[in-house]
């Protein structure tokens, strides 16, 4: 048996999370994947496979974000969910408060481009420092890229009107309103560094608060927004879901690498050891 020291750095500290062992598949889905990401693995080297299956992921994703306008026009239309929109808002305006707007305000521009671009280099130089590896670098840049262009996406398909300017807080913006791009690209960072995390962690408590920890971020992320009537709360909730699929996406692309890695290994280890 090859000891962790012979193993791919990523594989050796990425492939178990507690007692799950992120490379088997239980699914038919998930095996034919993982089949097709060794394949390209193979013919392309992992880390090129692993970079084209993301840029892949990301068209994917836009496709998902038109798919998600046309569904938002025809439940705004029937008035399903945007009848949420105006009630909360109203809410909000009750909860105001010099003080509170303050602190709202504050909080809710770390979620904006440059906030969040800090926020982002600052956990990438933090990650990469300590793992010794280019995988934090081509998830977070992944993350954020799809994330960037699900919200404009969104933006230039839908155009939807902020909620009028005499129910928010200045500073005032003024692009269109769906989906929330603070409310995204929060879920999306936070939820990459806090997997990133994760898979360096041994204790089970110590993971649960780090998802707690990105979970209730974004969650407060995307109701500062809303607070502050920069946004209806359609355009968060859309922004959510949006951004877990991205998550969720981008994981089980990092998950298939690691697959791939580890029976590329397997395969490098009984070359070597020549036939029985």
């Amino acid at each position: 048996m090859t000891s962790e020291q012979d193993k791919p750095p990523e594989l050796a500290e990425d492939r178990f999370v507690g007692s799950k062992d992120l490379t088997r598949w239980k699914t038919p889905v998930g095996r034919f994947f993982a089949r097709a990401m060794e394949w390209a693995s193979r013919l392309l080297g992992p880390h090129t496979a692993l970079i084209i299956t993301l840029a892949a992921g990301a068209i994917i994703a836009a496709a998902l974000t038109a798919l998600s306008a046309e569904v938002y026009e025809a439940v705004a239309e029937s008035d399903g969910v945007a009848v949420l929109d105006q009630p909360l808002l109203d809410t909000a305006l009750k909860l105001r408060s010099p003080e509170a707007d303050a602190a709202m305000t504050a909080f809710t521009n770390l979620g904006g481009g440059i906030g969040m671009t800090v926020l982002a280099a600052l956990a990438l130089l933090a990650l990469t420092l300590q793992r010794k590896s280019w995988t934090p670098l081509v998830l977070m840049v992944a993350a954020a890229s799809g994330s960037l262009l699900m919200t404009i996406a969104g933006k230039e398909l839908i155009g939807r009107t902020r909620p009028p300017l005499s129910s928010a807080v200045p500073p005032f913006e003024h692009s269109p309103s769906f989906p929330s791009g603070h409310s995204l690209n929060s879920i999306v960072i936070a939820g990459i560094v806090a997997y990133l995390l994760v898979l360096a962690q041994q204790s089970k408590r110590t993971r649960t608060l780090t998802i707690a920890g990105a979970a209730l971020f974004a969650l407060a992320m995307g109701l500062s927004r809303v607070f502050l009537g920069h946004h209806w709360f359609t355009d968060v909730l859309v922004a959510w879901t949006l951004g877990i699929a991205w998550l969720a996406t981008v994981i089980t692309i990092h998950r298939l690498f690691l697959t791939a890695s580890h029976r590329g290994a397997g395969s490098r280890r009984r070359a070597r050891a020549g036939p029985p």
